[in-house]
């Protein structure tokens, strides 16, 4: 796995990240909610330690930024000294997926963390819609003027990615990263799907919605 720990206490952080790559896994840190949005813009991850009282932006605010502007799914669990029934309800409703109480048993952390890897990413967030385009999260299918559009596995990662980020630009390495992570293949088989994900997307309309923008990268457009 590839996890995120964000945490502003320095020495619970390294105590989990050595754990966890003692474990095998991959690590990166944050040491405030600010920091993990930017790593997450940047870089994809399998799972999210967040905890939530932190200086700047706090586990929770940061999380609905996550869900709400970012538009990314990725599994969180919060770590947090609190343990009223008022704290989790505000956690979970924030659009986390697991909560933990400090003091913890890291082995329970990486359970936890190994188990919503499994389950995958939330899937009570609302369709994403950009324009003419629907990405429906529960059937994987994305539709453009309710016309079903015929994509394979990558190409409707490629376009997930790209309706998450809009209307931002998102760079050839950003998208690489999102769907191949460490394991990039050759430098023609990015183009090859955009060409794919473009013909599937345009066939059948005049407006074309996938941009290039050379030495930058690609963007979805919407007609005014």
């Amino acid at each position: 796995m590839k996890i995120l720990v964000v945490d502003d206490n320095r020495q619970v952080m390294e105590t989990i990240c050595d754990f966890l790559e003692a474990s095998g896994h991959i690590t990166d840190c944050a040491y405030n909610g600010e920091e993990a949005l930017h790593l997450i813009e940047r870089e994809s991850f399998d799972v999210i330690v967040m905890d939530i009282m932190m200086p700047r932006l706090n586990g929770i605010n940061t999380v609905q930024e996550l869900r709400m502007a970012q538009r990314n799914h990725t599994p969180v669990l919060f770590l947090t000294a609190r343990d009223q029934i008022e704290d989790k309800a505000s956690a979970y409703k924030a659009g986390g997926d697991d909560y933990l109480v400090k003091p913890f048993s890291l082995q329970e952390l990486l359970m936890r963390l190994e188990a919503l890897t499994k389950r995958g990413s939330r899937q009570d967030i609302s369709n994403l819609e950009v324009g003419e385009l629907v990405f429906d999260p529960l059937d994987q299918q994305v539709t453009r003027a309710g016309q079903k559009l015929p994509l394979s596995k990558i190409q409707l990662q490629i376009l997930k990615t790209l309706m998450e980020r809009h209307p931002a630009m998102t760079s050839k390495q950003q998208l690489v990263t999102a769907i191949w992570g460490d394991e990039a293949p050759n430098s023609d088989a990015l183009r090859s799907h955009i060409y794919a994900l473009r013909n599937a997307m345009n066939k059948d309309f005049e407006f074309n919605m996938l941009e290039t923008e050379h030495g930058r990268g690609y963007r979805l457009v919407t007609q005014e």
